[in-house]
């Protein structure tokens, strides 16, 4: 994995938006509606071709392909693994029940999506047979990646985590919540090593870390809560088995959406635990108004040796464009409490098109943010490297 040797390097999490069309498509197919495979396939190169595109153009570093063949950041296991149907029941988020009123802000909206809230559930052992939709996105970012050659500093991809995948797709099958997350984390070992063997970092999106304290976990114990990070994280180890832990890093957040959050976890009460992942960084929202102070929480608790820190110092729910200044602010804040410059690169605090149809920001307005996380980070380097 890369580190900001001379300069701050720059990345972001991992979705971007997607052409409506290729929306569409990826959500009637996730319904399982007959749709056209050929043109979705086309759109979908099409997609990862544009993005790989823009997020140069953008001034990025470390980039991916946005996510573009993929229904939903960790809804998209259920088509390629076997194992899941019918729908499962979740609970709303704790701040969409205790705010009826934002709740139905939220409805109103109108988003076309993917299955968010009612995504498939293990209904039989699940089991990851073919390889040849995670192939077959490699092959589409590498056709991209050629086209850009000698432009980006590195590429990586993303993968759902165990955590993630169980705490979505409900469990309908195993005798209990650990014999789930243990057998799916031994079936996505096989998609994360593919991606290491083709080149890339690997991202694990692990939003389950934080926050299922106010989904899945709601009704129980922090105590309990913790004992549940501390499981997805051993899962995580048991899948990275294969892999040097300088080739993944870890994605940390609260929930990708503009809402209350006043009942999310504190950084604090589970940032050790998560330390114990075998990555060799860690993504983490630091940008938006409820966690911007978090940055106690990694003074209290150093960060370890050889580990880098990736901070959001972009916002990803909202439209506003950050000033490179307060970008740089907040890259020096980082480094200020990480202590190693070279240890930290500049990210966004999640994705930008988490679900097919899940769209906060406007596609415009993602680049723009880029071209300020890029240029924040250039001022950020001459305060620096001066």
């Amino acid at each position: 994995m890369k580190q900001s040797d001379t300069r701050i390097l720059t990345t972001h999490v991992g979705s971007l938006p997607r052409a409506r069309e290729l929306s569409d498509l990826l959500i009637a197919a996730e319904a399982l509606q007959p749709v056209d495979e050929a043109r979705l396939d086309a759109l979908a190169a099409a997609g990862v071709r544009d993005v790989v595109s823009k997020q140069v153009a953008a001034g990025l570093d470390i980039i991916n392909d946005g996510e573009q063949p993929r229904v939903g950041f960790q809804t998209y296991v259920s088509q390629r693994l076997e194992g899941f149907g019918g729908s499962s029941i979740r609970e709303p988020f704790k701040d969409f029940a205790d705010y009826p009123d934002f709740a139905d802000i939220w409805i109103k909206r109108g988003m076309v999506m993917s299955k968010v809230f009612d995504a498939p559930l293990a209904q039989s052992e699940v089991l990851y047979k073919d390889l040849s939709a995670a192939t077959r996105e490699c092959d589409l970012f590498d056709a991209a990646l050629a086209e850009q050659k000698g432009k980006i500093s590195e590429p990586f991809m993303t993968a759902a985590s165990p955590g993630i995948v169980c705490t979505t797709l409900r469990n309908a099958w195993y005798d209990s919540h650990e014999t789930y997350v243990r057998a799916v984390a031994q079936e996505l070992r096989k998609e994360y090593e593919l991606i290491v063997q083709r080149g890339y970092v690997l991202q694990l999106d692990c939003p389950d870390l934080a926050m299922e304290w106010h989904g899945m976990f709601q009704n129980g114990s922090l105590r309990q809560f913790q004992d549940a990070v501390a499981l997805h994280i051993d899962a995580i180890n048991d899948a990275l088995v294969n892999i040097p832990r300088d080739r993944v890093r870890l994605h940390l957040c609260w929930g990708n959406y503009d809402g209350p959050h006043d009942c999310d976890v504190p950084l604090e009460d589970i940032l050790p635990i998560v330390y114990g992942a075998k990555v060799g960084g860690f993504s983490v929202e630091f940008a938006n108004p409820r966690h911007q102070h978090e940055y106690a929480a990694v003074k209290k608790h150093p960060l370890p040796k050889d580990v880098v820190l990736i901070p959001g110092v972009i916002d990803s729910t909202v439209n506003y464009i950050e000033h490179p200044q307060v970008v740089c602010n907040r890259i020096l804040e980082a480094v200020a409490v990480t202590g190693d410059r070279e240890r930290v690169i500049a990210g966004c605090d999640c994705g930008f098109g988490t679900f097919a149809g899940w769209e906060m920001v406007a596609a415009s307005v993602v680049y723009k943010k880029f071209e300020a996380l890029a240029e924040g980070a250039r001022l950020a380097t001459k305060k620096l490297w001066g």
